[in-house]
């Protein structure tokens, strides 16, 4: 029986999150992971990859860093999890409220999923109101049915929590007037990331701000990918915008479990206890949510940052691997077929076959070569581990691999690929 087969035997699915799945990779990645360290992962042989999944973006220093892993452990041995709030609870809470601008109080949880949940419900309590308008063109900001509902996954959902969601588009101002005038003093919050793939054009984030304010709306800001990578301070500093709520993760302790809601007082104070006859809001209330190891590894991940200028050196490196990837896919005549884009610090590659056709399998042919090679990159997130030597690694795979993905664009990838395509996450049918 192959790892495999055992993971579906106890786990739907295979794995604990739907990107770890093994038909979002080519056949020939490895089944199953036995440790990481700097920008490398390795199989249970010990088999070594250069990594851009970067454990789905939620490593950034790269795995296993001494430093954070220290400051982990001295938590675990005070204790990790106790009766009344930690020292180091309140060292972090102070950290994240010093550090980004629109933050007054936070509330730390485990993934980002509550978080992004919390903060729908603490809109819907300061509004008074039901609808979401969340942003169609990014790809996934909850596991909960408010956001599920508006994928075609709806299997298990109530008709309600589905048509609660609208959907507006991103840098379109006019997409989101619309819904505000479909549907007056029912909408109680806007919730988009800052970017994706693109910067935000004709100041489309203070647009979008002035919109849920003149509405009577709640601006929220989803920095789960954005946060510590784009600036310390999150991309709303990058960008210049305050939002009434956010919600951190990823980044924010170098792969430990480290999520959290925070923003404006007026709101996230919905959620406290102090206010003697006020009507109760049961916001996050968690046993693990401000379990001590992830914070102290918060905490050390954000002085390691700091003194290391973390941020600056993941624009560089991804600036650098944008121009090499797309130079050499021009040398192999294919720049047509490959094109390498995006912000500096979170790149991504396109696919396209000889008719300009976005290619699911010629993505799936391009990493099953590269994995061929040595590197493992379903799509690119960086980490300050990745340097000079993994640059130079990444690009002799590239030569091997658009060798093999030329023949392919001219013949078929069909005549290459083994195994099955890779498919969509949001897709009605397995």
């Amino acid at each position: 029986m192959t790892y495999q087969d055992r993971l579906l035997k106890v786990i739907p699915g295979g794995a604990h999150t739907y990107s770890r799945g093994f038909d979002q990779y080519p056949i020939n990645a490895p089944q199953i992971l036995k440790r990481g360290k700097g920008a490398y992962i390795y199989d249970e042989n010990e088999n070594e990859f250069l990594d851009y999944g970067m454990a789905l973006r939620a490593v950034n220093l790269g795995y296993a860093n001494e430093d954070v892993n220290q400051a982990a452990i001295k938590q675990i041995e005070y204790g990790n999890n106790l009766t009344k709030p930690s020292l180091i609870e309140l060292e972090a809470a102070e950290l994240l409220v010093e550090m980004i601008d629109s933050v007054d109080m936070v509330k730390f949880t485990k993934n980002g999923s509550t978080a992004t949940t919390a903060a729908v419900k603490l809109s819907r309590a300061f509004t008074g109101r039901t609808l979401i308008a969340r942003c169609a063109e990014q790809p996934f900001f909850s596991y909960d049915d408010w956001f599920i509902g508006s994928t075609p996954i709806t299997k298990g959902i109530t008709h309600a929590d589905i048509s609660n969601t609208k959907m507006f588009n991103y840098n379109n101002i006019k997409s989101l007037e619309n819904l505000f005038n479909e549907h007056p003093n029912e909408i109680a919050c806007v919730i988009l990331e800052p970017a994706a793939n693109e910067h935000p054009k004709d100041n489309f984030l203070h647009k979008v701000q002035e919109l849920c304010h003149k509405h009577g709306a709640v601006f929220i800001l989803d920095e789960m990918i954005t946060g510590f990578r784009w600036h310390l301070k999150g991309a709303q500093h990058y960008y210049g915008i305050k939002p009434d709520l956010c919600t951190f993760g990823k980044a924010m302790a170098n792969g430990f479990s480290v999520a959290a809601i925070a923003g404006k007082r007026e709101i996230m104070e919905l959620g406290s206890i102090e206010f003697e006859g006020r009507e109760r809001l049961f916001l996050l209330s968690t046993t693990h949510g401000a379990e001590m190891s992830g914070l102290g590894a918060f905490v050390e991940t954000m002085k390691f940052m700091k003194e290391n200028s973390v941020v600056e050196h993941m624009w560089a490196y991804g600036a650098k691997l944008i121009d090499m990837m797309n130079a050499i896919a021009k040398e192999h005549g294919i720049e047509k077929n490959f094109v390498a884009g995006g912000i500096e610090c979170s790149p991504y590659y396109l696919t396209f076959d000889k008719d300009g056709q976005n290619s699911l399998g010629l993505r799936t042919l391009f990493s099953q070569e590269m994995i061929k090679n040595g590197v493992l990159i379903p799509w690119i997130a960086l980490s300050y581990a990745h340097g000079d030597k993994e640059l130079e690694i990444t690009k002799n795979a590239l030569e091997k691999t658009f060798e093999v993905y030329k023949k392919a664009v001219d013949e078929g990838y069909e005549k290459y690929l083994v195994g099955n395509a890779i498919k969509p996450v949001f897709r009605k049918h397995n």
